[in-house]
């Protein structure tokens, strides 16, 4: 799973402040984002030449995307945006709607500019700060991200945005106690109703605790996720690999399978066909390998891609290292982050380059993260170097 963070936590705050004076008549059942949606819907309704409301609908429509995985939100978003910037050319509000969006779609570095020029506009902007934290962080500028992260916090202590951004930063840096710290302060900030937000984090928490090996936590905390919003993707798949690490892989093959249904993104369809492989299904894994592998083709020329997944594919199961190798390079030329490193020392490790592939696990590595899978690529490599071929790293 690519590991990109893009923390939009304290969305629903923003959304609840500005609407806070919509008419009322909104079903119960529905998300925060529909609420959202539909709130800001009937602002306009009432005033179609504000543009602020169509700031407050294209924010809605991305945190809809967050919701559901349904990318089509994300286009949703751009088109109302398109219509609050022909009302008020590069209003700020509406910019940092666009910066969110460029993050959404992996566009880290046209959102590193857009958030620069923002910064300078608006210097004390907590929300521009954490666009800042998230495409750094996205492109593999660490330092440059704490340092943004640091300012959110030092505007307003104990934010929640701020939190999280740095809850993130701190387990790329290995300090897993302290980010499972943060995180677990913003979730309780958040307020009752952002069910969504919630789920998020404690999503976000029952990740941390796999990370640390505790799966009886991360159960507790995925499986709570999935309580507070049912069906929901980021918690499905959490659970799944919590599942796949105490080697249940018919329940995780479930949850995942609901998960893509749900979502048929290559990224899932990835995680879908390795637990079928992990279960013996082979059968059944290869129909989705190929699938995915047709999925993940056709974006890896975009952006919003499964590129980390297509390289562990080729370099894996689908036994073809050259491929990955090049896939891997053009990653790079985009980004520098933990993730694209580890995929790159993978696919050469994979071709039988392992002292190059050293050097480049060796940079993944030199903040101290603790990914299982990271680590466990940086013992293969180190073992093979050492004493002969070792098998080839899922």
């Amino acid at each position: 799973m690519n590991r990109s963070f893009i923390s939009t936590i304290g969305l629903g705050l923003v959304l609840t402040a500005f609407l806070a004076a919509a008419p009322a008549g909104v079903a119960v059942a529905e998300s925060p984002a529909e609420s959202s949606i539909h709130k800001a819907q009937a602002l306009i309704a009432q005033k179609p030449d504000h543009y602020a409301y169509y700031n407050e609908l294209a924010m809605a429509y991305a945190r809809r995307a967050r919701e559901t995985s349904d990318v089509d939100f994300y286009q949703k978003a751009e088109d109302t945006l398109t219509k609050s910037f022909e009302l008020s050319p590069d209003n700020i509000e509406g910019m940092k709607v666009r910066a969110w969006l460029l993050l959404g779609r992996h566009e880290f570095a046209k959102a590193l500019e857009v958030a620069a020029r923002l910064n300078k506009q608006v210097p004390d902007d907590v929300v521009v700060y954490g666009y800042l934290v998230d495409a750094n962080a996205e492109l593999g500028n660490y330092p440059q991200a704490v340092e943004a992260a640091q300012w959110m916090l030092n505007i307003r202590a104990g934010n929640i945005p701020g939190l999280t951004r740095a809850a993130y930063l701190r387990e790329l840096h290995g300090d897993l106690e302290g980010a499972m710290e943060l995180m677990q302060s913003a979730y309780d900030s958040v307020p009752f109703q952002e069910t969504e937000d919630r789920a998020w984090l404690l999503t976000q928490l029952s990740h941390l605790n796999y990370v640390a090996g505790n799966l009886k936590q991360a159960d507790v905390y995925a499986s709570g996720a999935l309580q507070l919003f049912p069906a929901y993707h980021y918690a499905l798949g959490a659970l799944a690999q919590v599942r796949i690490g105490q080697q249940r892989y018919d329940e995780a093959i479930t949850l995942l399978r609901q998960r893509a249904d749900a979502a048929p993104h290559a990224e899932n369809l990835y995680s879908l066909a390795d637990a079928l492989d992990l279960a013996g299904r082979h059968t059944e894994a290869a129909k989705v390998w190929k699938e995915f592998e047709q999925k993940a083709l056709a974006e890896s020329g975009i952006a919003d891609n499964a590129n980390h997944e297509l390289i562990a594919y080729y370099a894996g199961p689908g036994r073809q290292p050259a491929k990955a190798v090049e896939i891997a390079e053009q990653e790079l030329a985009r980004r520098h982050d933990i993730f694209t490193l580890d995929c790159y020392a993978q696919a050469l490790a994979a071709s039988g380059e392992y002292a190059k592939a050293d050097v480049q696990i060796q940079k993944a590595q030199a903040t101290g993260v603790k990914d299982p899978k990271v680590l466990a690529h940086a013992r293969e490599i180190e073992m093979h170097l050492k004493s002969g071929p070792a098998v080839a790293a899922r």
